[in-house]
């Protein structure tokens, strides 16, 4: 089986020297070529002559989906392997999936479960979420699949690909339209890599997601689907942000009615607030916590709000 393998790096290339050799490891023995997806800013690892390095410098800067599409144009194959720039595939994983897609070509993509893995400040590394997305560890259908992901090249243009015009969400997205279309994916069991990060929850990674769009996605999606089949399940997703904004706006409206002198509102609302925050506090066993969670809700929830007001836009490739 000829296959083809795209890694797109979304500023995630400090990665890339535990990610590009596992790899390696995984598709030894095995005839491929691979395309590694640069957005033209950090330095890069030595490379082996199996990849073609792309750096097309796209205005805006391009989206996730976007650098999985121009690296699937760069790469032949039948099936696809769609790798993020910091995971680290499991060898036992990847040999499943192959062996899983020639007997049975009828499935759409193979995935399977993610541990988290922790780089501290210091340099130290240790295990930390086991399954990172809550998929499970039992083969079955699923909705959709993230990285480390076998896609079959055909199904997968047959319903368009990822969507390039998508900050986020596209993973998701991808999986809706494959589920309209009768195409099927695959969870598969055990690890399927470890997605290497920095210490989470932290302000820092909520600035990431701001500054490099990731926070509108789901906005931007939610209007790509108002009055389609999937708007539902896109809203469903974004509970938790859309409960965060609600919570705010009515702490607004409490406040503008308390300037009348009518505070009662105002009191009941803060009341509940508070009530709130000590059932998470309670949850999460920290303050810090449960506050985090708050402004992550909040931060996202605006960002849901931006994605949806503004049109989603497709990145100009130019010269690198």
């Amino acid at each position: 089986m000829k296959l083809g393998v795209v890694v797109p790096c979304y500023r995630q290339e400090h990665w890339l020297d535990r990610t590009l050799p596992a790899i390696e490891r995984a598709l030894a023995g095995h005839e491929w070529r691979g395309a590694l997806v640069v957005h033209g800013g950090d330095t890069m690892p030595a490379t082996s002559d199996r990849w073609r390095v792309l750096s097309p410098r796209p205005v805006p800067p391009m989206t996730p989906g976007g650098a999985r599409m121009l690296g699937l144009a760069a790469v032949e194959g039948e099936w696809v392997l769609f790798v993020d720039a910091d995971t680290e595939v499991d060898s036992d994983w990847v040999g499943r999936a192959l062996g899983e897609a020639e007997r049975d070509p009828d499935t759409a993509g193979f995935g399977g479960r993610i541990e988290e893995w922790v780089v501290e400040p210091e340099g130290a590394e240790h295990p930390g979420v086991p399954d990172l997305n809550r998929v499970g560890d039992e083969e079955r259908t699923i909705e959709l699949l993230t990285t480390p992901a076998l896609y079959h090249r055909a199904t997968l243009l047959a319903v368009g690909g990822y969507d390039a015009r998508l900050n986020a969400e596209e993973d998701f997205e991808l999986g809706l339209r494959l589920a309209q279309a009768g195409y099927p994916l695959r969870l598969l069991r055990g690890p399927a890599g470890r997605h290497w990060n920095e210490p989470r929850p932290s302000f820092a990674e909520l600035e990431r997601r701001w500054s490099t769009g990731l926070a509108f996605g789901p906005g931007q999606a939610l209007r790509l689907y108002v009055g389609r089949p999937g708007f539902s399940q896109l809203l469903e997703r974004q509970r938790l942000p859309l409960g965060a904004l609600l919570m705010w706006g009515v702490g607004v409206i409490a406040l503008l009615w308390a300037t009348s002198g009518d505070t009662g509102p105002l009191f009941v609302w803060l009341t509940v607030c508070i009530v709130c925050l000590a059932m998470m506090i309670v949850r999460k066993r920290s303050l810090r916590l449960a506050l985090h969670s708050l402004l992550t809700w909040t931060v996202n929830g605006v960002g849901l709000l931006v994605g949806f007001l503004q049109m989603p836009r497709t990145s100009v490739a130019r010269p690198a």
